[in-house]
């Protein structure tokens, strides 16, 4: 599949934007787990332009996470276009547009999924961003802003004619927000389209190596993106590639490893940030870990892991997990959670 002149390879795997997880050193970690290509958090057109340094500091781009793409989203053709050439300067390898983040207040204020309810502003913003930049330009959107009205067969065309390289499609609704099952047969109806010839990457409960695989066998896109699903478990990628390599002796990675590529997300944060703030920015990913679902009575331990405001405090919680209450777990009880095999 390639993007432009990027090519990322058969059946490239991707880790999707997301706010306050998608860092500079969490998108190395997962380009090293596997990840054929990783995007920023999304950058507001509207804070870049106007400098401010909690925007700008996103569009760093460490060179051994590449190909990278920077995401921006806005509401305005003019802002969008000014934010889109600070962007290109500086140069990732490719700029993506969301029009796809569903929260009140991106949406609300009529950016990201916000647009699908103004498809002309969409177009034209689309259209004057391809224009103004010399990198290759891609959109992440959704089916439609509500049930009523999936537009996403008829949008992909149009957004093609404006020029963009490749098409991102998040399978649901903006009114389903992150709740009920992604409908990968409306993806599917966007990549069966002849008159669509854009690569099309779907994205939307990408959890397990065989929803990976199912994705591509079975709706036949060209690529996924994997999102929520990484935070906290950023070997997706390399569970995800080992089984696509080779399903029946796939290698996921040993206890121990999962637990240092936490270690290293944790130490990493507090030399980027401080320690306070560091530890408070990971929290988001020890919650969401599913190296931690299953264990029986976790509920106090969970409480302490997510109070913890000192790196010597939270790694001897993690020692205790590792070191004493998971192998007592596997010694006397089945465990059935892959996480902890």
């Amino acid at each position: 599949m390639k993007i432009g002149n990027i090519d990322l390879g058969e059946r490239p795997v991707m880790l999707a934007p997301m706010e306050d997880v998608t860092d500079h050193s969490f998108r190395l970690i997962c380009k090293e787990q596997g990840a054929d290509m990783v995007y920023t958090e999304f950058v507001s057109a509207d804070a870049l332009i106007r400098n401010i340094s909690a925007t700008t500091r996103k569009l760093h781009i460490n060179p051994a996470e590449r190909p990278t793409a920077i995401q921006i989203y806005g509401r305005e053709i003019e802002p969008m276009v000014e934010a889109a050439r600070i962007v290109e300067a500086a140069q990732p390898d490719i700029l993506d547009i969301n029009f796809g983040c569903p929260v009140k207040k991106v949406a609300g204020k009529g950016a990201g999924a916000g647009m699908l309810r103004d498809i002309p502003k969409m177009l034209a913003i689309t259209r004057a961003v391809v224009d103004a930049v010399n990198i290759p330009v891609t959109v992440k959107t959704r089916l439609g802003w509500d049930h009523e009205s999936k537009i996403i067969v008829e949008l992909a065309e149009r957004l093609q004619d404006c020029g963009i390289k490749a098409l991102t499609v998040h399978g649901r609704t903006r009114s389903q927000m992150y709740n009920g099952e992604a409908d990968w047969s409306m993806i599917a109806r966007v990549k069966e389209n002849p008159r669509l010839t854009i690569p099309v990457i779907g994205n939307g409960d990408i959890t397990t190596p065989q929803k990976a695989a199912e994705a591509f066998d079975r709706y036949g896109v060209d690529g996924v993106m994997v999102g929520r699903a990484s935070i906290g478990a950023p070997w997706i990628f390399h569970d995800i590639k080992s089984y696509m390599n080779d399903k029946d002796s796939s290698a996921p990675l040993q206890l121990g490893e999962k637990f240092a590529l936490i270690r290293r997300q944790i130490t990493e944060s507090i030399s980027n940030i401080d320690e306070y703030r560091g530890i408070l920015h990971i929290r988001r990913h020890l919650a969401a870990s599913p190296l931690f679902k299953g264990i029986p009575h976790f509920r106090d331990t969970r409480i302490e892991m997510l109070r913890a405001d000192t790196w010597d405090a939270l790694d001897s919680i993690l020692n205790r997990i590792q070191y004493e209450i998971i192998p007592t777990i596997q010694e006397n009880i089945p465990i059935h959670n892959p996480q902890l095999q």
